[in-house]
């Protein structure tokens, strides 16, 4: 985890979940992304804070520092390296939030090809998975390195059968917390170890294959088998 996720409601809807009083800079749009089969290094709607403001930028979901040019660009972070591998060490302070209504994983069940799941929130709400990047400057002109990666953690429960890793997902309570510049690095480390929602928050179930090629979409893809 976690290759693709679907990010189709509006920003607005996102922003509801999160719950967050402060002023809104949105450059995303007011329309429903509808973005149902979205695969690293597309531009992903993210939240992230300047000062006292929520800002709603699209940022490509994929990040590697400059000096690392012999290394791919990483969709993902791992929990337990995030905070002090050299590698993330220039992100690790630009905290964000990704808004998604949920995110795939494919299985080897046996057959031919493995089986895609869809893995959401049991109630269906908006899933807001911590994340940190590059973003642009304060004149918010933008650059060929700005990026984010997702961080992941161990699965647990029964979502260990889907995929051994999953992202690190925040009750809005702690989103808000994450977001806060004011936070500590090792409060915002505590969180994303120690308080990410458990398995069971999540149920998941077969889609179509068609979820495999990423030039599909539409909300056929999100629909149980």
């Amino acid at each position: 985890m976690c290759g693709r996720l679907s990010q189709y409601r509006g920003i607005h809807d996102f922003m509801a979940a999160l719950s967050m009083p402060n002023a809104l800079v949105n450059t995303v749009g007011d329309q429903p992304l509808e973005q149902y089969n979205v695969a690293p290094t597309t531009k992903v709607a993210l939240f992230r804070q300047e000062g006292d403001t929520l800002r709603a930028d699209l940022v490509r979901w994929c990040w590697r520092p400059h000096w690392a040019t012999d290394q791919p660009a990483k969709p993902n972070g791992r929990v337990e390296k995030v905070a002090h591998s050299p590698f993330y060490r220039a992100i690790w302070p630009h905290r964000a939030i990704t808004p998604i209504n949920n995110w795939f994983e494919w299985v080897d069940e046996g057959g031919p090809k493995k089986q895609p799941y869809l893995i959401r929130h049991r109630d269906g709400s908006p899933i807001l998975c911590a994340a940190i990047g590059q973003f642009p400057t304060a004149d918010h002109t933008p650059s060929e390195y700005d990026g984010f990666v997702i961080i992941t953690a161990d699965s647990a429960g029964g979502m260990v059968d889907i995929h051994d890793r999953r992202p690190v997902i925040l009750a809005p309570e702690l989103a808000r917390e994450w977001l806060d510049p004011a936070t500590p690095k090792e409060r915002a480390e505590h969180m994303m170890i120690q308080q990410g929602e458990p398995s069971e928050a999540f149920e998941w179930f077969k889609v179509s294959a068609a979820i495999g090629n990423v030039h599909n979409q539409g909300a056929s893809l999100i629909k149980p088998i």
